[in-house]
């Protein structure tokens, strides 16, 4: 597959599936999101293979190398062969701690709330009294 020459930086974080829509990727770009060698990068900026990237999504921070150029949304099996995750050690770790600590908000299933049967058999069972 021949290569194109230019590649958007918004429409290579889309490809290689680190952000939903372009849309997205274009607006982290604009908010200072996505860094190269330490200054903030446009989303027009043009991809090379060998750039290095620190982005700034919503579940962690990445740092990846450019290995190739992928013009089309594929599958995330094929997407991950197009860049090198290095993130640093002690940022992995730290997902990790947060990770274990992470609380949804959501109750667990069965705890809590009794559903409307167990309602009904517990009114039954203090009206017997």
């Amino acid at each position: 597959m021949a290569e194109k020459e230019k590649l958007r930086l918004d429409k290579y974080l889309w490809t290689i599936r680190l952000f939903k829509t372009r849309t997205v990727a274009a607006a982290a770009c604009d908010t200072g999101k996505i860094k190269f060698e330490g200054s903030q990068a446009k989303a027009s900026r043009s991809v090379s293979v060998g750039d290095e990237y620190e982005i700034k999504t919503e579940a962690k921070r990445w740092r990846i190398k450019v290995t190739g150029l992928l013009h089309n949304r594929v599958a995330y099996s094929e997407a991950i062969k197009y860049y090198t995750d290095i993130t640093p050690e002690e940022e992995i770790q730290r997902l990790q701690f947060q990770a274990a600590s992470f609380h949804t908000g959501k109750r667990p299933s069965k705890i809590g709330r009794p559903t409307k049967k167990q309602r009904r058999e517990l009114d039954d069972f203090l009206d017997t009294e």
